[in-house]
């Protein structure tokens, strides 16, 4: 299969956008967590560890220099890192999905195609952890779903109105 030009222009406007929608959402993350004195969630980290760990990769560095406190801590740095790239992972592949898709979605309003975006991304971020048991959104409370659901919506918006600017000529 060969990609056009006019396609990979559009997963690459796409792909911006989205990148640019992964900075919104971590913005209003951050935000949030400043005006109300939350900490930041652990729920990617234990997702990320729990997922590698059923592949079989092994986060321990195995130093026998270092003390087992030492080594757990690099262990958990690992899986905080690889939390925080799952989720830059799944903000630039919507952000290349859209780029595909929105030249066949020209008459979608953009206030719709933003709201879509920003439930699949929270759909892509929020599934691997429901599966793998690191979070249980009965227990979440308003205060939780409007912690998920807002930075979404920021990521739907900047990723949405980042591609139309973009991909005018």
């Amino acid at each position: 299969m060969r990609l056009s030009v006019a396609m990979l222009r559009s997963i690459l406007i796409g792909t911006a956008a989205g990148a640019v929608g992964t900075c919104a959402l971590n913005v209003v993350t951050y935000l949030d967590m400043t005006l109300r004195g939350r900490p930041s969630s652990d729920v990617p980290a234990q997702t990320a560890g729990k997922i590698v760990a059923a592949v079989g990769v092994d986060l321990d560095p195995h130093n026998p220099q270092q003390t087992k406190s030492e080594r757990e801590e690099q262990v958990e740095a690992r899986k905080s890192g690889l939390g925080a790239l799952m989720g830059f992972g799944v903000g630039l592949k919507l952000g290349a999905l859209y780029g595909v898709l929105r030249p066949f979605m020209s008459d979608t309003p953009l206030a719709l195609t933003s709201l879509g975006l920003g439930a699949a991304a929270m759909a892509a971020g929020d599934l691997p952890a429901i599966a793998t048991d690191s979070t249980d959104p009965s227990e979440w409370g308003l205060s939780g779903w409007l912690s998920d659901i807002v930075p979404h919506v920021a990521y739907g918006l900047a990723t949405a109105i980042t591609y139309e600017a973009l991909s005018r000529d």
